[in-house]
């Protein structure tokens, strides 16, 4: 059996957990990715010649499937978030953003330096590789269907929260890969901050601007498409699989003039959501990226278990097996709690939204494209079981308590946001 025989195998599996399942889990301590992790796992124990994905041997395809996963799940992420834009209205997400993203990859950064011993580049790396939250695998914390109606609610702060700070720091975590990437072809495996000017101007401004501007300019050309042109208005014929058109044209164009994709198409979400507010046409589009979102995840997650029992989990070690675990039950607590202090949400909320920082499929895609870019073939194997690990553990300890936490505050009578300036009418 070849490894094309096992992808298809993979698949196929996962495909059909992936219908069987959502009704078998659903409200139940697990949840689908713990699923698909266990089960590409015990296909790996099996005692035949079972083919296994090596990331590092398979970089240039993983490094394209996650891609498309990830961007797939910001479009469906920005489709279902009901509330406006708003500076006041989003202030958790930008708290997050500011402040919890950037203290988590100088925490994680440092501490692989010290415990892994590792070039500062190659700490950085793993530290930005594992900052963003994950849109793909946060389906029980995050907001659901896009709402259409007059019966529409504000949206529960915890939720909205993950969901905006996800869809937003998948993209702003690549300026620093893109730092990682510089300092290694800068300094090797010591220290210079020569590469630090053009790192600010053009990766961290430049690129970011150049990815809002095209998410908020393609998102209301492909709002009019949808909502307001006379001869095409496509949302008429409710086909879910424009979505992917809309995804794909973003991401391209973005990246084609040096932006950041995953930006733009997070944007460009919003975007066509507020060019037509409540037309069903919405839960149409957010529907069939839905599914795509949950097949490649399917596949995804199936192939990481095996490559973990096969060959992540002997290369890890004690050390690189403590960096994810304090990422998940220390750092990004910690950095959560500092992002929120003196927010206007309950402390249930407040705590609940600093604990779900949830690591899923960008990690996997931006450690494939640094490796692809950067000078760290000698760190690669560490680097893969790491993510890999740190990934399996936050599948399993926040599969197994979202739904309970989640159910909790639902009985609670969770606040629905920290903000409380826009009407039901202003939807």
């Amino acid at each position: 059996m070849t490894l094309a025989h096992g992808i298809y195998v993979a698949a196929g599996i996962g495909i059909l957990l992936a219908a069987v399942l959502p009704p078998v889990v659903h409200r139940r301590p697990f949840s689908l990715p713990m699923v698909f992790l266990v089960a590409g796992a015990a296909i790996a124990l099996l005692p035949f010649d079972v083919p296994v994905v090596d990331p590092v041997r398979d970089r240039v395809w993983v490094e394209h499937v996650t891609e498309v996963c990830v961007i797939v799940s910001l479009m469906g992420a920005g489709l279902a978030i009901d509330r406006p834009f708003g500076w006041r209205a989003w202030a958790g997400a930008w708290r997050f953003l500011g402040v919890a993203l950037p203290l988590t990859i100088a925490a994680m950064g440092v501490l692989s330096w010290w415990l892994m011993e590792w070039p500062p580049a190659v700490a950085l790396l793993l530290a930005a590789a594992l900052s963003p939250t994950d849109p793909v695998l946060a389906a029980e914390v995050r907001v659901g269907e896009p709402t259409s109606g007059e019966d529409e609610e504000d949206e529960e702060e915890v939720r909205f929260t993950l969901t905006s700070e996800a869809g937003l720091n998948d993209g702003l975590a690549m300026p620093f890969v893109l730092a990682a990437i510089a300092l290694a072809t800068a300094a090797g495996d010591g220290w210079s901050a020569d590469w630090t000017g053009h790192w600010l101007l053009a990766d961290v401004l430049l690129r970011a601007v150049i990815g809002l501007i095209a998410g908020v300019a393609l998102g209301r050309l492909l709002g009019w498409l949808f909502f307001r042109s006379r001869h095409v208005r496509l949302a008429h014929r409710m086909e879910g699989f424009t979505a992917l058109g809309a995804t794909f044209t973003a991401y391209g164009i973005t990246e084609l003039v040096h932006g950041y994709g995953f930006l733009a198409v997070f944007v460009a979400a919003c975007t066509i959501r507020a060019a037509e507010r409540n037309h069903g046409y919405h839960q149409v589009l957010h529907g069939f990226s839905e599914q795509i979102e949950r097949l490649l995840t399917a596949v995804l997650l199936f192939l990481l278990g095996g490559y973990l029992v096969a060959d992540g989990l002997s290369i890890l070690g004690p050390r690189g097996a403590l960096l994810g675990i304090a990422l998940i039950i220390v750092i990004r607590p910690l950095a959560g709690a500092a992002a929120q202090l003196g927010f206007p949400s309950g402390r249930r909320e407040r705590a609940v939204t600093a604990l779900f920082g949830i690591r899923g499929i960008g990690s996997l895609f931006y450690l494939a494209y640094a490796l692809g870019e950067g000078p760290f073939a000698r760190y690669a194997d560490e680097l893969w079981a790491v993510v890999a690990f740190t990934i399996l553990a936050s599948v399993l300890l926040h599969g197994a308590t979202a739904t309970p936490v989640i159910r909790y505050l639902d009985r609670q009578g969770s606040q629905p946001r920290g903000h409380s300036e826009r009407s039901p009418s202003s939807h």
